[in-house]
């Protein structure tokens, strides 16, 4: 199946790295979609609706540091950040062998020095991997999202979750829940305007503190804590 060709504003993104942007779409059109990890019906809106919808938060983060992207699937958004910011140390988490499998080709096919590949669930990381920032996208809602990803932050770090337009509602839902895991400030942020038919939106949590055994489990609990109390 043919690749889309790059909408005008891709070059002003990815820059001298535009070639190895063009190349990893193609690697999604291709065995993305033999794989499994991309729809059939996805190919046509590949650099709109994933390439560039990734591309645009680059931004977010600060320059040379750490970034976790959890559930990373087709390398979306760690692949493409690790492509917009070469300065960045991307590491991408994936449970499924042969998801991990296929990262590890398209990061040595695209000879991305800046990216290392982890296979395992963002909680059997905690510990070993820590980071100034968590990324992920349509992973889960931000409440058990934050269950997994917290443990991965330093004190003081940012999940950066994309979201789509319910954003500020899932935001306001789940707030007590991310609050009993250390959240200090929480924003929406808007990217890709003028770039993109629709911007992208990020919920950048901020938490003070790693996520303590007790406090998961106080989440984690809170909807069998509502059905009354436990008898002694």
């Amino acid at each position: 199946m043919s690749t889309p060709a790059a909408p005008p504003g891709a070059a002003g993104v990815f820059g001298d790295r535009m070639p190895l942007a063009v190349r990893f779409t193609d690697i999604l059109a291709d065995t993305g979609v033999s794989h499994g990890l991309i729809g059939p019906r996805e190919v046509p809106r590949l650099w709109d609706r994933h390439v560039m919808n990734c591309a645009v938060i680059a931004g977010t983060f600060s320059e040379g540091t750490r970034l976790v992207d959890v559930g990373s699937g087709a390398g979306l958004p760690g692949v493409v950040l690790a492509l917009v910011r070469p300065d960045l140390d991307v590491h991408l988490v994936e449970p499924m062998l042969r998801r991990t499998q296929w990262l590890d080709g398209v990061v040595g096919d695209l000879a991305l020095d800046n990216v290392t590949v982890h296979r395992g669930r963002a909680e059997e990381l905690a510990g070993r991997l820590v980071a100034p920032f968590v990324t992920a996208r349509a992973v889960a809602r931000l409440d058990k999202l934050a269950r997994w990803c917290v443990p991965l932050l330093a004190p003081g770090g940012t999940l950066v979750a994309m979201k789509g337009r319910s954003a500020a509602e899932e935001l306001a839902q789940d707030r007590r829940a991310l609050e009993r895991l250390g959240l200090s400030s929480a924003v929406v942020s808007e990217h890709g305007a003028g770039l993109l038919d629709e911007p992208v939106l990020t919920v950048d949590l901020r938490f003070e503190r790693r996520a303590q055994p007790s406090a998961r489990r106080a989440v984690a609990g809170a909807t069998k804590r509502r059905r009354g109390p436990t008898r002694r």
